[in-house]
C-alpha cells in the first residue's frame, strides 16, 4: 500500500490542523495504520495508530488529550486531528502501516512498523510558531 500524507502547514501555538493520509495501490481497510513524526535533529517517533476496523487506537504521551486519529475505510483515508498545538509539535509527519499484532481490532498497544515495510513517503510539514 502507498500512503500519502497531506494537510500540514504553519499554525500558531494553540491552533489546530487536520492531517489526511490517502491510500493507493491497496485498500486501506486491509492495514493497521498510524502517524509518525520527525522533528529537526531528532529521529522518527510514533504519534498515534489505529486498528483496521474497530477503531482501537494508541497514542504517544505527547499526543494524548490533544490529537485524535480516525479512519474512513470507505474513502480509503486516515486522519489526524491535532488540537492545542505546541511548538514542540513542529515536525514532518508521516503516515505508515503498522504491525497489526500490536494494534489489532481486539486492542491497540503500540505503533510498531509493519514487518517488511520500511517506506516513509514524503510526509507533510507541520510548523507551530507565532
Amino acid at each position: 500500500v502507498q500512503l500519502q500524507a497531506s494537510g500540514g502547514g504553519l499554525v500558531e501555538p494553540g491552533g489546530s490542523l487536520r492531517l489526511s493520509c490517502e491510500a493507493s495501490g491497496s485498500r486501506l481497510r486491509d492495514y493497521a495504520v498510524g502517524w509518525f513524526r520527525q522533528a529537526p535533529g531528532s529521529g522518527r517517533e510514533p504519534v498515534a495508530c489505529i486498528s483496521k476496523w474497530s477503531g482501537n487506537s494508541s497514542y504517544a504521551d505527547s499526543a494524548k488529550g490533544r490529537f485524535t486519529i480516525s479512519r474512513d475505510n470507505d474513502k480509503n483515508v486516515m486522519y489526524l486531528q491535532m488540537n492545542r498545538l505546541k511548538p514542540a509539535d513542529t515536525a514532518v509527519y508521516y503516515c505508515v502501516s503498522v504491525n497489526p499484532y500490536y494494534c489489532s481490532d481486539y486492542g491497540c498497544y503500540g505503533c510498531n512498523r509493519r514487518t517488511g515495510d520500511d517506506s516513509w513517503g514524503q510526509g507533510t510539514q507541520v510548523t507551530v510558531s507565532s
